[in-house]
């Protein structure tokens, strides 16, 4: 199962179960927004360094270095999250352009 519900939140928010005021919504998609550069940079730091075919730290700038150890370390604690991670955020993000201010729906009463 993924930890992550950007599926989820689209469909609410397309359907109009999901609301956010704007100003919250623009803040939290400039969270999400850098959240996500955050995660694709972490990706192609990780990408590089599987490419190179004799990695070595210690020949790499120092904040590199680290940033290098702190993605590849991520990554080996929770392999391809990072990955599910890149492809959901989008997801919110939209999820959270769509709920910007859309008219609430009136609640669903099941049928008797």
């Amino acid at each position: 199962m993924s930890p992550f519900a950007g599926e989820l939140f689209l469909r609410l928010a397309s359907e109009g179960r999901l609301v956010v005021d704007k100003n919250r919504a623009d803040e939290v998609i400039a969270g999400l927004e850098r959240t996500l550069s955050s995660v694709r940079a972490r990706l192609r730091l990780i990408r590089l360094w599987q490419q190179d075919p004799t990695p070595r730290v210690g020949e790499l700038p120092e904040e590199l270095a680290r940033d290098v150890v702190d993605a590849v370390f991520a990554d080996q604690l929770a392999p391809g999250r990072l990955e599910q991670a890149a492809a959901d955020l989008p997801k919110y993000i939209e999820a959270m352009r769509l709920a910007q201010g859309a008219p609430a729906r009136p609640p669903t009463v099941p049928e008797m």
